[in-house]
C-alpha cells in the first residue's frame, strides 16, 4: 500500500461516515438534478431573504443580503478561519457544487461552484446540522454556505508514482486514461466504510493523457483525501495507455501549513 509521510505522501485509510451524492451536491445525503457543470450566478438581489420552519433554530448577526439571520442547527466553533482559501473536491467534472443561502438544502441557491474551484474564501462561521456540517464561504463575490464535505485546504503535491507502482507490483495499463486513473485511484481501499472516489477532471489526450481523480473520506483526522492527477502514455496504436505519472496533492482537513502539511 502507498502510505502518507510527512510530506503529504498517502495514507491507505478508510472512510469517514459521508454521503455520497450523484446531482449537484450539498453533502447530507439529497442529490440534486444539474443541467450543467459550468458556474453560474444568481444575483443575490433575486434571491428572497430564506428562513427555516419547524426546526430548533439559532439566532445570528446580520448576514449579507439574500442570507437568512435565522439558520438551523448549532454554531460550531470549530472550522476553517476567516480568510481562509479553499476549494471544492470530490464533485464530479460534469456536475456542480450548490452555494446556498442557509445550511441545508431546503436554503435557496445562490450560485453553482465548478469542481475543483479553488478560490473559496472562509467567513470564519460553521454551522452544524443532524447530519451535516456547513461553512460559510465567499465564491467570486457571492456570499453563502456550502457543505463542509465538499471543501479542503490544499496541501503539497508529491511524485508518487514510484510507491504506487510498488504498491501494484507492475506499471499500469488501461484502455482509456478514465480506465487508468481509476486503476489509480482504486489501490485506495474500503477497508471499513466507503471512500468517496470522483473523476474531477475529464479525460484528456495531447502529448500525454491525462485526467484527475480525487479520493477523499480518509479515517485522518488532519488528512482529508488525496485529489490524484493521472498522466498515461498512449501506445503505438492508441489504443491502450502506460501509467507514465502520478502527482497526489493533499487534501486536509483543518488546514495547511506553508510547506504543504496538514495540521
Amino acid at each position: 500500500m502507498v502510505r502518507q509521510t510527512a510530506r503529504a505522501t498517502p495514507i491507505l485509510a478508510v472512510a469517514v461516515v459521508v454521503s455520497i451524492v450523484a446531482g449537484a451536491c450539498d453533502g447530507n445525503g439529497a442529490a440534486e438534478p444539474s443541467t450543467t457543470s459550468s458556474a453560474t450566478v444568481t444575483p443575490s438581489s433575486s434571491v428572497p431573504p430564506t428562513t427555516r420552519v419547524g426546526t430548533a433554530t439559532t439566532t445570528t448577526t446580520t448576514a449579507p443580503a439574500g442570507i437568512s439571520t435565522t439558520l438551523p442547527g448549532d454554531p460550531l466553533d470549530f472550522g476553517p478561519n476567516s480568510g481562509d482559501v479553499l476549494g471544492v473536491v470530490a464533485i464530479a467534472f460534469d456536475d456542480v457544487l450548490n452555494l446556498r443561502a442557509g445550511p441545508g438544502t431546503d436554503f435557496d441557491v445562490l450560485k453553482k461552484l465548478a469542481p475543483r474551484a479553488d478560490r473559496v474564501i472562509s467567513n470564519g462561521r460553521a454551522q452544524s446540522l443532524p447530519n451535516s456540517i456547513w461553512y460559510e464561504v465567499t465564491a467570486a463575490g457571492v456570499t453563502g454556505w456550502v457543505s463542509a464535505t465538499y471543501l479542503a485546504h490544499f496541501g503539497a503535491t508529491d511524485d508518487i508514482t514510484g510507491q504506487l507502482v510498488a504498491t501494484l507490483g507492475e506499471t499500469p495499463q488501461a484502455g482509456t486514461m478514465e480506465a487508468l486513473g481509476q486503476i489509480v485511484a482504486d489501490t485506495y481501499p474500503d477497508d471499513e466504510r466507503r471512500l468517496r472516489v470522483r473523476m474531477s477532471g475529464a479525460p484528456s489526450v495531447g502529448d500525454l493523457g491525462e485526467v484527475i481523480y480525487d479520493v477523499v473520506g480518509f479515517a485522518d483526522d488532519a488528512v482529508q483525501g488525496l485529489r490524484l492527477h493521472v498522466f498515461g502514455r498512449a501506445g503505438g496504436s492508441g489504443d491502450s495507455f502506460t501509467l507514465e505519472t502520478v502527482e497526489a496533492t493533499t487534501l486536509c482537513a483543518r488546514g495547511a501549513t506553508d510547506d504543504g502539511l496538514c495540521v
